[in-house]
């Protein structure tokens, strides 16, 4: 029989033991309007405006009419760089971050080109690097807020500078804000707040704020200056409707999905807490995390590999993510995942340790 792995990676919430109401979830699915087809291609208003009250919930004015349905925020960076882009055309994206962009930049002929995030007590970003990378045919900016997998959140003075740079600049700026409940020091705040100085999109969906991944359901909200948000919102709308992507049934659901939220986040919010807490008393090394569903571990150098994720498998039967696959600069850095079971957790972490120790010559 194969060896028993422990997976510290799991981040699906629908397999991670949460309580569900599956009357809730799925007596959204049963609309009698569902049996019409009546298409809209920023989507259904009443799905619309459910997504502008989920912003009002966190002090952010977002116009229902700015606001375009998308079936995941992948494909609403499909449709953004369509928009921003001609094939070619450069995208920058903060690093370390998700390496989703990479397949979807280049799924849309557009090449992604990383700036650096630098560790000095939290993350910030790197300004001077940004601005070196910004060349004739970058186009926009992604970031992720808060960042996955550091949790850390882009702070108000650095929020300003950014948007500030992209105005003078004539960027457009991305930002991914899909682990925005999960705040584990405090809430985060929304770029959908304040002030707009350059063309900016907001891009969430289901699969985190209610934890339903399997539901399809992302948006992207478009803000800035009137005349190039206008125009902006014309051409996407042109892009969405040559898709139609989601279909009613979701649609028509996503305000009581949205309604329904707060118990699940609170199941995650329990959960993050409890993992984060046996983290800390096993006394294995780690970042501090702000907000999201994942830690980075540091594994002492005396441990040293050149992919440290194969060898804890092979090693100790530990499944983690290793930070290369982030694009973390320090190389002994590893990944995992904070909403897995608790016991499961425990006995990972416990075995992580172990390893970790030094070794005794014999």
């Amino acid at each position: 029989m194969g060896a028993v792995l422990i997976d510290l990676t799991v981040s699906n919430p629908t397999m991670c033991g949460f309580d569900y109401d599956a009357e809730a979830v799925l007596g959204g699915l049963s609309n009698p309007a569902s049996l019409s087809y009546d298409p809209d291609p920023r989507g259904i208003r009443s799905a619309r405006e459910a997504v502008a009250d989920y912003y009002a919930s966190h002090h952010a004015v977002v116009d229902p009419d700015d606001t375009i349905l998308t079936t995941s925020t992948s494909e609403a960076y499909s449709f953004l760089f369509r928009l921003l882009c001609d094939p070619g055309d450069e995208v920058l994206v903060a690093q370390p971050s998700y390496p989703l962009f990479d397949f979807l930049a280049d799924l849309d002929d557009v090449r992604l080109r990383p700036f650096p995030l630098f560790e000095d007590f939290g993350w910030w970003i790197d300004f001077a690097e940004l601005e070196r990378s910004i060349g004739a045919r970058t186009r926009a900016i992604v970031l992720v807020h808060p960042n996955n997998p550091t949790g850390h959140g882009t702070g108000g003075a650095e929020r300003l500078q950014l948007e500030a740079l992209c105005a003078e600049r004539n960027l457009a700026l991305i930002v991914d804000e899909v682990f925005l409940d999960y705040g584990v020091t405090g809430p985060v705040e929304s770029f959908a707040t304040g002030s707009h100085p350059c063309l900016k999109f907001v891009v969430s969906g289901l699969s985190k704020i209610a934890a339903l991944p399997q539901m399809k359901v992302g948006w992207l909200a478009c803000f800035g200056p009137e005349q190039e948000k206008r125009e902006a919102l014309a051409r996407l709308e042109v892009i969405a409707d040559t898709f139609l992507s989601m279909n009613a049934p979701a649609q028509l659901a996503l305000p009581r999905w949205l309604g329904g939220r707060e118990s699940i986040q609170r199941q995650i919010a329990a959960r993050v807490r409890a993992n984060l807490s046996i983290l800390r008393q096993s006394g294995v090394a780690s970042l501090p995390v702000e907000a999201g569903w994942s830690a980075v571990l540091r594994v002492p150098q005396n441990r040293g590999s050149a992919d440290l994720a194969e060898t804890l498998v092979r090693e100790a039967g530990v499944v983690v993510h290793p930070g290369s696959f982030y694009g973390l600069p320090r190389p002994h850095s590893i990944v995992v995942s904070l909403i897995g079971p608790s016991a499961d957790f425990l006995i990972g972490v416990e075995t992580l340790k172990r390893w970790c120790e030094p070794k005794e010559l014999t």
